[in-house]
């Protein structure tokens, strides 16, 4: 089974065993903006963590960043793709829709 159709499984309907803290959340995202690779695999960021993240808590965490536009999911790996630039936004907000 590929990574993104295990991701995909993941529901935040079911009770895991471990919810995320903040610190955690952070941590990971924080991993993630300052890597160095544009794509990286779930046993990559396992290793580039600071502090070991249970499998399950990291998968829900990966879940909530993707579902809120941080990041995406695909066959070689995740990427971060959110960006806080507010020439962007304005580009955008000047943008001519389609």
């Amino acid at each position: 089974m590929s990574q993104k159709a295990k991701f995909n499984q993941m529901k935040f309907n079911e009770k895991p065993v471990h919810w995320p803290t903040l610190n955690t959340v952070l941590m990971v995202e924080e991993t993630l903006k300052n890597m160095d690779e544009s794509v990286i695999t779930i046993a990559e960021l396992k290793r580039k963590l600071p502090r070991q993240v249970n499998h399950n808590t990291l998968m829900i965490i990966l879940e909530y960043l993707e579902k809120s536009g941080k990041i995406l999911s695909g066959i070689r790996g995740i990427s971060w793709v959110y960006t806080d630039s507010k020439i962007l936004r304005e580009w955008v907000k000047k943008g001519t829709e389609i």
